[in-house]
């Protein structure tokens, strides 16, 4: 079994991170604040990423690349 390196400060705190600026990101789309919510979802999306990098666990991954893919789409579309 394939163990994961432990972070000095802990996957723990990225994991809250990421997740608080994720419920950030879903306030401020709700209340029309955008680019911000982008920020927050940003700093969401990167953060699980490194979590899921870190346990290697690719379902957490892929599901951030496909969230960061479709945000990106979401900006360039007209």
């Amino acid at each position: 079994m394939i163990r994961a390196r432990r972070l000095p400060f802990g996957t723990d705190t990225i994991k809250w991170g990421a997740s608080i600026a994720q419920i950030l990101g879903y306030g401020a789309t709700a209340m029309g604040a955008h680019p911000l919510n982008l920020y927050f979802f940003t700093i969401g999306l990167m953060g699980w990423f490194i979590v899921g990098l870190h346990w290697n666990d690719r379902a957490i991954m892929l599901i951030h690349i496909v969230a960061a893919a479709a945000m990106l789409i979401g900006l360039l579309a007209p």
